[in-house]
């Protein structure tokens, strides 16, 4: 049995329950927790927005805590490490895209907060091919938004090969945001931020962006057309992409990583006279969160958190849907 933070159901306030882990699997190592962020992800679960969710459910993917135990053919993880576990527990390790080192795209990849329980508790479990040992110079009291956010915004550097010399732009500077604007600075790029927060804008030039453009204003938008190689979005609402896509290079690429449920509105005739592209993507392998963890403590790249308790879960969460946060909630185990 372990304590944990639970929603009963959709949306009511998580409640400290006793859950039962089951068998500590041959190839899975358990996890003791000490820190868990709150994401937008854990909130769409706890709110069953997507449909998936199973009661009682513990939340939390962005964990960071020592192994206290491993299976029996654990081989990669041992006793005492300190590691991290993001949206991915398991993979079916058999595929081809598991088998070609992306096994964050397997189709049979199990979350870690469905159909198990997630952070939100003294322990987690998870097949050792999905945690990530934190090398030195990795704080652990702010790494576990690395495992989620960070990962998110990091992947497609990786992926789509962007250069040191590319000209890129971030839309919207939260919890993506503003880890994307620090990871693109010490890639080597000119960076831009588009955000509709006046506020925000210094903070923008604070976080690495070279240049800040007003999101609500559209000739400034407009200005900088023909400018950038990447542009990548970590916002949720509608935009005008047909102007996003103007201030594209040809052969550029605007990229999402903002889980926007509304559908895109994009000519094809912007996407072909330049040769444009379109694209999403999720969190990365464990292989590139590695590499991402590595990058990350060499250029002092860290998420700006706000720590609560474990015991404040329910006030991290109201904190975080009121879109207060700057910019990521982290939760202390306190049990």
């Amino acid at each position: 049995m372990t304590k944990a933070y639970a929603a009963k159901k959709a949306g009511s306030e998580l409640e400290l329950i006793e859950v039962e882990l089951p068998e500590l699997g041959a190839n899975e190592v358990k996890i003791k927790v000490a820190f868990c962020g709150v994401c937008h992800s854990d909130l769409s679960m706890l709110n069953n927005e997507w449909g998936i969710s199973q009661y009682p459910l513990v939340a939390g993917h962005e964990v960071v805590g020592e192994i206290v135990e491993v299976g029996e053919n654990v081989s990669s993880s041992k006793v005492g490490q300190i590691v991290g576990l993001g949206w991915h527990a398991d993979y079916c390790q058999t595929c081809s895209t598991c088998g070609s080192g992306d096994q964050n795209l397997c189709g049979k990849a199990q979350p870690t907060i469905v159909g198990r329980h997630g952070g939100f508790a003294e322990f987690v479990q998870a097949n050792q091919k999905s945690v990530v040992e934190l090398p030195a110079g990795v704080d652990m009291k702010s790494a576990g938004p690395l495992f989620c956010g960070g990962i998110t915004v990091f992947n497609p550097l990786v992926q789509f090969d962007i250069k040191p010399t590319d000209k890129v732009a971030v839309i919207g500077i939260g919890g993506l945001g503003h880890l994307g604007l620090q990871f693109l600075n010490a890639w080597g790029c000119e960076v831009t931020a588009f955000t509709s927060s006046e506020s925000k804008a210094n903070e923008a030039k604070q976080l690495g962006a070279h240049h800040v453009i007003n999101s609500r204003e559209e000739k400034e938008i407009e200005a900088a057309a023909n400018t950038f190689d990447f542009i990548i979005s970590t916002v949720n609402v509608k935009l005008d992409w047909n102007l996003y896509l103007s201030t594209l290079k040809p052969k550029g690429r605007l990229h999402f990583v903002g889980a926007s449920l509304e559908p895109l509105d994009i000519g094809v005739f912007n996407l072909l006279g330049g040769q444009k592209s379109v694209s999403g993507s999720p969190v990365g392998s464990p292989a590139t969160i590695a590499k991402m963890l590595d990058f990350a403590a060499r250029h002092n790249i860290k998420p700006m958190v706000e720590m609560y308790d474990m015991s404040q879960v329910n006030e991290a969460i109201e904190h975080l849907e009121k879109g207060d946060a700057r910019y990521r909630v982290v939760l202390q185990a306190d049990f």
